[in-house]
């Protein structure tokens, strides 16, 4: 067989493997960056020492069970991963059209002038700012606000004593949505004792939706910020700029699909974290 007719006949199989390699690779990351690790760990240990057992043991039964079992396999995958694959197709959906980078920029900039007043005075503050995911999917009450985002606005609203101060304040598009929101609290067992409820919710948010939330620590003025499930706390004002920039603001104007979502793919690789705080 010459090498022509083996490289014709060969260049599938080779480029099935690529595939299957890039995304067996991809769901790997993704998996180890969510909340069900552990649960498809523990799973895929015990479907592993199942499977070899039946093998080795010749079990017709458990192994029919087990062949049965792997028919429903992808269904359990959408069950335990469910806030996760709703976070990412929310994310490719929303191809913008255009990139408004200076209305952006003047939103953090709200943001930071917020942080900056409420953060020296020790005021506490939890505030989420909205990107593709509407947060009504994973929130609870609040008091709609519907007003300008401005510096003055926010620091009314979580000034002690205030009505509707305790409780998260849900902006998007250079407006204050609603406020004195309630946020799902994380389940992670791994925190230090020093994260706090206001901290575990504002990991729990950013677990269950594509939102940025930004913490004000009411008993030391630190500053922190949640995105993706991961918390990173004791930074400063430059830094919380320079994070909220590289996020919110699209370097880029019109993508195609598939540069979309070679970039979200990016985005789920593991990367550093900080929630024991600095």
């Amino acid at each position: 067989m010459n090498v022509g007719r083996i490289i014709q006949e060969g260049w599938r199989p080779a480029v099935e493997i690529v595939i299957l390699a890039v995304g067996l690779y991809y769901a790997f990351l993704f998996i180890r960056r969510t909340r069900g690790a552990p649960v498809v760990t523990g799973f895929l240990a015990l479907l592993l020492t199942l499977t070899v057992v039946t093998r080795l043991l010749d079990l017709t039964v458990l192994n029919a069970l087990l062949n049965q079992f792997f028919g429903v396999l992808a269904i359990a995958v959408v069950v335990i991963f469910q806030p996760e694959l709703r976070r990412i197709l929310a994310e490719l959906g929303n191809l913008p059209l255009f990139n408004p980078t200076r209305e952006q920029r003047e939103n953090i900039e709200d943001i930071i002038q917020t942080v900056d007043r409420l953060a020296p005075v020790k005021i506490g503050a939890l505030i989420a700012i909205e990107q593709n995911q509407h947060l009504s999917e994973v929130i609870e009450g609040g008091v709609p606000i519907e007003s300008e985002l401005t510096p003055e606005m926010m620091e009314t609203i979580f000034f002690p004593n205030n009505a509707i101060h305790d409780g998260g304040v849900v902006v998007r598009d250079g407006r204050i949505l609603r406020a004195a929101c309630i946020f799902p609290l994380t389940q992670r067992q791994d925190l230090p004792k020093s994260v706090g409820t206001r901290h575990r919710a504002a990991i729990g948010l950013t677990e269950e939706s594509d939102a940025v939330v930004v913490v004000v620590s009411e008993e030391t003025g630190s500053i922190a910020y949640a995105y993706r499930g991961q918390l990173v706390r004791g930074i400063t004002i430059e830094e919380l700029r320079a994070f909220l920039t590289s996020v919110l603001v699209r370097q880029v104007e019109p993508r195609t699909w598939w540069q979309r979502a070679w970039t979200l793919l990016a985005k789920n690789q593991p990367g550093k974290a900080a929630h024991g705080g600095r």
